[in-house]
């Protein structure tokens, strides 16, 4: 089966992308056969910032984006790291750039599309 997972929303301060990849390792524990992508527009492309720092006890999405990784595929709207001016060298190992046309062939090719 192929899962889509579409984040919008910023690490912090809601938690929906929060949610979103809580709900994307749990299903990549479940199935080993799964093939999952995250995809992360709008400020959700924040969420795979390297060194993030959060408080003890404090969920971290870069820790979290790191475990999806492992097994999963993630990319990032290109233009919406452009708006943020997230620059390569500040983007987790294992996220990929990608574009509207790639997210238009992901989303048809996918089993099932979740958008938080």
């Amino acid at each position: 089966m192929k899962i889509l997972i579409i984040l919008n929303d910023p690490p912090y301060g809601t938690e929906r992308s929060y949610n979103g990849l809580r709900l994307a390792n749990s299903l990549l524990k479940a199935d080993e056969t799964l093939e999952l992508t995250v995809f992360l527009m709008a400020d959700a492309v924040a969420c795979a910032k390297r060194g993030q720092q959060t408080p003890d006890g404090y969920y971290n999405l870069e820790r979290m984006l790191k475990q999806t990784v492992r097994r999963g595929s993630v990319s990032l709207c290109g233009t919406c790291l452009d708006a943020r001016g997230l620059q390569p060298e500040e983007i987790l190992d294992g996220c990929t750039r990608s574009t509207m046309p790639e997210l238009t062939d992901l989303t048809l090719a996918s089993d099932r599309v979740l958008v938080f």
